[in-house]
């Protein structure tokens, strides 16, 4: 990470089921409702705005550090 690519913090406000592997297995997320969590500034690319908050649509690999909630 570059001097210019802050991280930023974040509340974890939704998850979905987890990464299907290729043995059809389902691997749980690693984060719960209400973790903090840490992720690069460029992570930011998938944005959505609901009731007036603009929430950020992460993958689970864009999470650089997680402060259990």
């Amino acid at each position: 990470m570059s001097v210019q690519e802050k991280p930023k913090p974040g509340e974890v406000m939704a998850r979905g089921n987890g990464r299907v592997l290729d043995n059809g297995e389902v691997r749980d997320v690693d984060v719960k409702l209400g973790d903090t969590v840490v992720f690069g500034k460029y992570a930011c690319s998938d944005t959505i705005e609901i009731d007036g908050e603009e929430l950020v649509i992460l993958s689970e690999s864009d999470i650089k550090a997680v402060v259990e909630g």
